[in-house]
């Protein structure tokens, strides 16, 4: 047996897809979103009243910023029919048989309770709004690092949450970004301190488990002076006959020398429409690394970030998405230089079949002073057929000039030589298109952990599989 096979779950890819049970909720609001939903999320969650401030702060923005006009594909979303705060009838666990059976299941055929005890150091598991399992390892604790569902560390840690809470990542980017914050639930919040290393990666897992609901979560990251961690950031859904929506942020804080890396495993099913808003600042010295793949999802608009605010700071934002049949990828990257010797990449390959669409939008912005800045974006699209299409919208400001700013782009078609040779050698049609985008993603499935980049080429397998589509 492969060790791939020990981690994942023997079940077959209708049961996973198949798989809705309803979950009983102990409290559901919905409706449309005024100021007395809002405060009703801070009031149930016992917030402290700075933080019901800059919900309605959130609140009021989001009332009067505009829709972005760059959106498409979101005319199905009616925000006044959505459950904003869903709270299951599951207290919070620290062992998976504490968690009621039709919650724990949904993570048994995802295989996260094996993947947690081979790989792990600590997770956190949501379900609709609220966190329902929440583990650490003791000699993490130890060390005094710091990893706990959102909720608690507001009340527990407050004077390090205000200091980065909605700093890193403005309230006020667009419409959706105040939305999230104004309507906020679950989450992370880790905390390493001067000097620790961690060498196994934690994880946060979101789960969305029914139609129009809406998900919220907030993770929180900072790695104090030459801390460094690995965070692993899971995504899923079953399928519905509607859709739900998400819209969930991520900050990263990297002090002077530290090093953060976000890997996010996005596979919601084709119900959901995805926002994630995600942004880090790294100081003097430190490295944010992103990691993306985006498989699910009827519509996903993501574009990891980072401002390099510290001289020689670096970051790299690798970005995988394939959009197969009538949905939207609209992702990229977005890299502020802010100070002298700064370093960035960008990585983004995309995948288009079925009549799929991606679209690369991503912004270099070089600042006056951050001399001898160098920054780097690859872009390369793959095109499985006529009716799918790859467009790239880079955007460069360079006000630097002993800055170094390049930016290469390819877009090709998968060839009918390449699939001849590989059916000539026994595969389907089907398989051997799995193999070639196997083969087209294989530099960024070499850069996740081995558990995970297993997982993601099951995934992948699944979406040119017969059944076609994943959740």
């Amino acid at each position: 047996m492969s060790r791939a096979d020990e981690i994942l779950p023997a079940r077959s890819p209708e049961e996973i897809l198949g798989y809705s049970r309803p979950v009983r909720a102990e409290v559901v609001l919905r409706g449309r979103i005024t100021r007395d939903l809002v405060e009703e999320i801070s009031r149930l969650k016992g917030e402290p009243d700075w933080m019901r401030r800059l919900r309605l702060r959130a609140l009021e923005m989001f009332e009067k910023l505009p829709t972005p006009r760059w959106l498409v594909g979101i005319d199905e979303l009616d925000l006044d029919e959505i459950s904003y705060y869903v709270k299951p009838e599951a207290s919070l666990a620290s062992s998976w048989d504490e968690l009621p059976k039709d919650i724990r299941r949904y993570y048994e055929l995802l295989g996260i309770p094996e993947i947690e005890a081979k790989l792990l150091a600590g997770i956190n598991v949501q379900f609709e709004s609220e966190t329902v399992y929440s583990k650490v390892r003791e000699w993490l604790s130890s060390k005094g690092v710091i990893m706990v569902p959102m909720e608690e560390a507001v009340k527990r840690y407050p004077d390090i949450v205000k200091e980065y809470f909605g700093r890193v990542f403005p309230i006020a980017d667009h419409k959706f970004a105040a939305l999230h914050y104004a309507l906020w639930s679950g989450g992370a919040f880790v905390y390493v301190p001067k000097g620790v290393r961690i060498p196994q990666p934690l994880e946060a897992f979101f789960l969305i488990g029914n139609e129009l609901v809406g998900q919220f979560e907030h993770t929180l990251i900072i790695a104090d002076e030459g801390a460094e961690l690995t965070f692993i950031e899971g995504c899923s859904a079953p399928m519905y006959r509607r859709y739900s929506f998400h819209d969930g942020a991520v900050e990263l804080y990297a002090a002077k020398g530290a090093r953060i890396r976000f890997v996010t495993i996005q596979n919601w099913s084709r119900n959901v429409i995805n926002f994630n808003n995600k942004r880090g600042i790294a100081e003097e010295k430190a490295s944010i690394d992103w990691v993306e793949g985006s498989i699910g999802s009827k519509v996903s608009y993501v574009y990891p970030s980072t401002v390099l605010r510290g001289r020689g700071a670096s970051s790299r934002s690798t970005v995988v998405t394939i959009a197969k049949g009538p949905y939207i990828k609209d992702s990229g990257s977005k890299m502020i230089h802010a100070a002298p010797e700064t370093r960035s990449t960008v990585i983004n390959k995309s995948v288009s079949a079925d009549g799929g669409v991606n679209v690369y939008r991503g912004l270099i912005k070089v600042l006056p002073g951050a001399k001898n800045s160098i920054a780097h974006v690859s872009c390369e699209s793959l095109i499985l057929d006529d009716r799918s299409a790859a467009h790239t919208y880079p955007h460069n400001q360079v006000d630097e000039p002993t800055a170094q700013v390049t930016h290469e782009a390819t877009t090709g078609r998968l060839s009918e030589e390449v699939l001849t040779y590989l059916m000539s050698r026994g595969l389907t049609e089907r398989e051997a298109t799995s193999l070639a985008v196997l083969g087209f993603m294989d530099d960024v499935l070499r850069e996740l952990p081995f558990e995970y980049a297993n997982v993601l080429r099951k995934v992948v397998e699944l979406e040119f599989s017969k059944i076609g589509g994943v959740g």
